[in-house]
């Protein structure tokens, strides 16, 4: 499809993520947490990559390690309840904790447009975590570790992301 690919690769490797083609529609879940929530769904601030420096990486070390220390994963399905998308207090599912991380770099300054929720598979099973495009790499922070890590140095079979330019829509990721 045309204009719906957001290709950004660094000469020669595989530390960004390439995009080719719009990916499934976000579950209703996603949609009714962007209508509350429009400014964590929003590809507001137009930035493809945040400048990563010294103290930028302290700060995405800080916040992934506070939300994983003081959020409790916890299922929707375990907790009684349906798909639900929220900012979580105390517990969460993965991307309850993604969406929390996210919130917490946009207080500290980062333009939601390199701050991208992203589906991945693990062992046949899906999970959310937050893919952070900088001129270093796209880094993921994942509640499953405490390690900021580039995304082509993790385990998982990566799916899709939000669009950097358009509300709503989601990217295929190549692998």
């Amino acid at each position: 499809m045309a204009g719906c690919s957001e290709t950004m690769q660094t000469s020669g490797t595989a530390s960004m993520m390439v995009t080719k083609g719009y990916a499934f529609a976000p579950p209703a879940a996603a949609r009714g947490f962007c209508a509350r929530q429009p400014r964590l769904c929003s590809p507001g601030g137009h930035v493809n990559q945040v400048k990563l420096t010294e103290r930028r990486m302290a700060e995405l070390k800080a916040v992934n390690s506070s939300v994983n220390a003081r959020i409790i994963e916890r299922n929707d399905s375990s907790a009684g309840i349906g798909d639900d998308w929220r900012i979580p207090t105390n517990a969460g599912d993965c991307e309850d904790i993604a969406i929390l991380k996210k919130s917490e770099l946009m207080k500290r300054g980062w333009p939601a447009s390199a701050l991208l929720l992203t589906v991945v598979t693990s062992g046949g099973a899906g999970h959310t975590v937050l893919t952070v495009r900088t001129d270093k790499g796209d880094l993921i922070l994942d509640n499953r570790t405490g390690a900021v890590r580039n995304w082509a140095q993790t385990s998982y079979r990566y799916f899709a992301r939000q669009s950097q330019s358009e509300n709503g829509k989601w990217l295929r990721i190549e692998s």
